[in-house]
């Protein structure tokens, strides 16, 4: 698969930032965030891409002008993205819903779509040019919730870039809160599902309980300096489309192999990655699965809820038994974390931020990864129908880079849909990691170059 030009470089003019309000007076009040809000390892702000390709129909409409209009109107429902978060006893976040706006900057760049290369996907050249870090506005505490780009480009499409401070909302609350600014973009009135607040849902109990073993907030001592360094970091992004899953799937035992995608794809990127980083064979490795909570059993998350309903269960396993191990132990291990998320387990871990201080999750020997295939980046439709690439602006984000990746759905130039995964590496760990997984699909008819499909 062809790679996207690495050395493509462009500046983008832009306007001073300005923040935008909600179209119509709105409530001034304050609103608690629940008790998975406000956990340390949300309090980071994440990065959003979304690649517009020129549309005919939509010729002589500016996509600033329509995206600015769409999101004033959209704050009208959404009103606490226009707030500021404020930190009370016990680190609590609120909301003080004053009105004051969400940032807003447009520009203009000299580059068409194309230049991006065939595959639109992480990690995407001058990032820091689409999503500018307006000076003052990074803080988790009193500043703008969230913060949008526009970038026009010389083709006639443009790039919407977004930043949105996570405590706020969880990928699925964000792509809720777009679709609402599509269908403004489009000519709605009221979004077409209500945003339900309700952040009660997932407070803590009174007194906390926790009734569940939760050991992605254990307090491990990074005695060896197995966090990561982050100089020297390779960033790559991999795709596994049917013929790479179907590879993968020959390691699975016959008990297994009704495994879905996910968990067969994380167990063997835990497997490889460990091998590839050559811990201490006695080290406790961890893999961290990002679990929605919405729709499992006894969820008390209603429909329309866009705060974080996630939770950070966490398998562990030495890497000397990782390694040593098939395929089907780790494998066993992501399932059984898997299956351990539902009401209860959400209560557990809200509990357990009260009584503990609102602890970040353990980043130490850990990798984390978030599936954004099912969330619905790629269908928010601004009136230029949908986006040629939908999704997170790069891998490794958060307090710790290089720990997380995202799944993200990706169709490759062959036409074939799969899952791109962008990973970070230090560099000699990267070449072992492209050699184990090139052993694991050798005989599929997959060569390690479609295989990798960017470099930065």
């Amino acid at each position: 698969m062809a790679s996207p030009p690495t050395s493509l470089v462009f500046k983008v003019h832009r306007n001073e930032p300005e923040l935008i309000s909600p179209a119509k007076p709105v409530p001034r009040e304050l609103k608690l965030l629940s008790d998975i809000d406000d956990q340390e390892g949300l309090r980071f702000h994440i990065p959003v891409i979304q690649l517009y390709r020129y549309n005919p129909s939509m010729k002589g409409k500016d996509p600033a002008k329509v995206v600015k209009e769409a999101l004033a109107k959209a704050l009208v429902f959404y009103y606490p993205f226009a707030g500021r978060l404020r930190e009370g006893p016990g680190r609590k976040l609120t909301v003080d819903c004053n009105g004051e706006g969400i940032l807003f900057v447009e520009g203009d760049a000299d580059v068409s779509i194309e230049e991006f290369g065939e595959a639109l996907h992480p990690p995407f050249p001058c990032l820091e040019e689409l999503i500018f870090d307006v000076p003052g506005s990074s803080a988790v505490l009193n500043s703008p919730l969230i913060l949008v780009q526009v970038t026009r480009l010389r083709c006639g499409g443009f790039i919407l870039a977004l930043r949105l401070n996570h405590t706020m909302a969880d990928a699925p609350g964000l792509v809720q809160f777009m679709s609402a600014v599509g269908e403004m973009a489009r000519g709605a009135t009221v979004p077409s599902l209500q945003p339900v607040w309700h952040r009660h849902v997932l407070f803590a109990r009174d007194p906390p309980h926790v009734t569940r073993t939760h050991r992605e907030y254990d307090e491990v001592p990074d005695t060896k300096g197995t966090i990561i360094p982050l100089d020297e970091m390779a960033h790559r992004s991999f795709f596994f489309g049917p013929t790479e899953i179907s590879a993968i799937r020959r390691f699975v035992p016959p008990h297994l192999r009704n495994c879905s995608t996910f968990e067969i794809l994380t167990a063997c990127l835990w497997r490889l990655r460990t091998i590839a980083l050559r811990p201490d064979p006695e080290e406790e490795m961890r893999i961290i699965c990002i679990i929605n909570a919405r729709g499992k059993s006894n969820s008390p998350i209603p429909k329309g809820y866009y705060g974080n309903a996630f939770a950070f269960p966490v398998a562990v396993a030495s890497a000397k038994e990782l390694r040593d191990n098939p395929l089907g132990f780790a494998l066993e291990k992501v399932r059984e974390v898997k299956a351990g998320v539902d009401g209860e387990y959400m209560k557990s871990v809200a509990d357990l931020m009260v009584v503990k201080g609102r602890p970040h999750f353990t980043v130490v020997r850990s990798y984390l990864v978030s599936d954004v295939t099912r969330a619905g980046f790629g269908e928010m439709d601004l009136g230029w129908g949908m986006p040629a690439y939908g999704g997170p602006a790069k891998g490794g984000v958060g307090a710790i880079p290089g720990v997380a990746s995202f799944y993200i759905p990706l169709k490759n130039n062959k036409g074939e849909e799969g899952i791109l995964v962008p990973l970070c590496l230090p560099a000699p760990a990267m070449e072992r990691f492209e050699k184990q997984l090139g052993g694991m699909l050798k005989d599929q008819n997959t060569s390690s170059s479609s295989l990798i499909i960017s470099a930065l």
